[in-house]
């Protein structure tokens, strides 16, 4: 495996170089924004074209990729996305802002639609789940180490959007280098939102309230700390540490619900992530540390609703219709994450910095109830039955989840265990 991982070191790079850009660019943004006194109900308006431009982009860009061949599609879309980094600080108006995170996130969604297609078409039967474990860890920690670049210089000025149009930049190159042959991408197909609903609700609920939370802290957490009276470098930290708390939850919550009932744990988690927001709404930041850890909790348990969504909808799924259940779950949670920015938002304009927070908590609480309705009136999947827990990440695009390993259709082509002996070979 290690082997296999070097062969993928290509891939590898410009993920980490494309996550941590986007991942900075989005925290700049918002603690610019608020630098610049802009109300938090205008920017939640402005942010959140980024989630239009990257729900529109996963349903589209396979057009433009089919078109051109993925080398020039991912050149075109890396091109695209440094531009707009470098167009923010040119003009401080907030249409103008709007327009750019909407091509952003087309541009975003693009770009990680043909990394995925390329590193899954390196899967076989035998490596796919530890691929795809590999893949949310370099992606969780990459956007960790993106928050920790905003301290590198002032947001005030054009040296930080610079540097987050440097790493999309060098995105480019360790793919456009790769000698591997370009994949080919299949259309996802999805099932009827309302088809999928009547048939897990509770996983369709949970996908888009997870899209709603997750959504609204990665746009207006900056704003928060901001607000709260932290400085860049703590901004930085408590963004950091808030999505390493999400990667570092996600295994042993998996572990209880591949041991009890999926659905009660989906209620005790949004619960305790209701239980944690409130906290954090009533926590000052003269108690950092505290606060850190009130949020890493918040974050930690809210990243788990998506992949406990997901399996609690696989387990009611024929094995033939995983791929295409995670589809619309992901669309789902798209809408989610639209929604998410421009409610929190207004409360943030209303209550104070605490309103974020205190609305996560309703957003929870009414996935809690949504969950304990259902589990009283519909039956139970028997633990036996259930399908093995994959600690599935939303902030990505639908190619992927034919990776997941609960897909019993995967289907690997002939050549490839014959194009990774090459790049073992290559790369012993």
């Amino acid at each position: 495996m290690t082997r296999m991982v070097a062969s993928l070191s290509a891939l590898l790079l410009s993920i980490v170089l494309l996550v941590s850009g986007n991942a900075f660019l989005m925290t700049l943004l918002g603690i610019r924004l608020s630098i610049e006194s802009v109300s938090p109900d205008t920017i939640g308006w402005v942010l959140v074209c980024y989630s239009i431009g990257f729900v529109l982009g996963t349903l589209y860009v396979h057009q433009i990729i089919g078109r051109v061949g993925h080398i020039r599609a991912f050149a075109a879309f890396a091109a695209i996305a440094a531009v707009t980094s470098l167009l923010y600080p040119m003009a401080i108006s907030m249409v103008f802002w709007a327009l750019l995170r909407v091509l952003s996130g087309f541009t975003i969604a693009g770009v990680l639609v043909v990394i995925e297609s390329w590193f899954s078409s390196r899967a076989s039967n035998s490596n796919r789940g530890a691929l795809f474990a590999i893949y949310q860890i370099v992606f969780y920690l990459s956007a960790a180490g993106g928050q920790l670049i905003i301290n590198v210089g002032d947001p005030a000025n054009f040296m930080p959007f610079s540097i987050a149009a440097i790493l999309l930049t060098l995105a480019l190159v360790p793919l456009s280098l790769t000698r591997m042959e370009a994949p080919v991408i299949e259309q996802v197909q999805r099932i009827s939102f309302f088809t999928l609903a009547r048939e897990s609700f509770t996983g369709v609920a949970g996908a888009l309230i997870c899209g709603v939370l997750i959504g609204g802290f990665y746009a207006l957490g900056p704003v928060y700390a901001t607000l709260m009276g932290l400085d860049v470098a703590k901004t930085s930290s408590f963004m950091a540490s808030a999505i390493v708390a999400a990667m570092l939850l996600a295994w042993p919550l998996g572990r209880l619900c591949d041991r009890f009932d999926r659905r009660r744990v989906m209620f005790w988690v949004a619960f305790f992530a209701a239980l944690a927001a409130v906290g954090v709404s009533f926590t000052g930041a003269d108690d950092l540390w505290l606060l850190t850890l009130l949020v890493g909790a918040f974050t930690g348990f809210s990243a788990t609703i998506y992949p406990i969504s997901v399996a609690i909808t696989n387990d009611r799924m024929e094995s033939t219709r995983i791929v295409a259940a995670s589809a619309t779950l992901l669309l789902s949670y798209g809408v989610g994450s639209v929604i998410g920015p421009i409610v929190m938002a207004e409360l943030i304009n209303l209550l104070g910095p605490k309103g974020l927070f205190l609305g996560n908590a309703g957003f929870l609480l009414i996935l809690a109830a949504i969950t304990s309705l259902r589990i009283t009136y519909t039956e139970d999947v028997a633990v036996e039955d259930q399908e093995h827990y994959v600690p599935a990440m939303p902030e990505t695009s639908s190619v992927l989840t034919e990776l997941d390993p609960r897909n019993t259709e995967f289907q690997e082509s002939p050549e490839i265990e014959e194009m990774n002996e090459e790049a073992l070979r290559q790369t012993g």
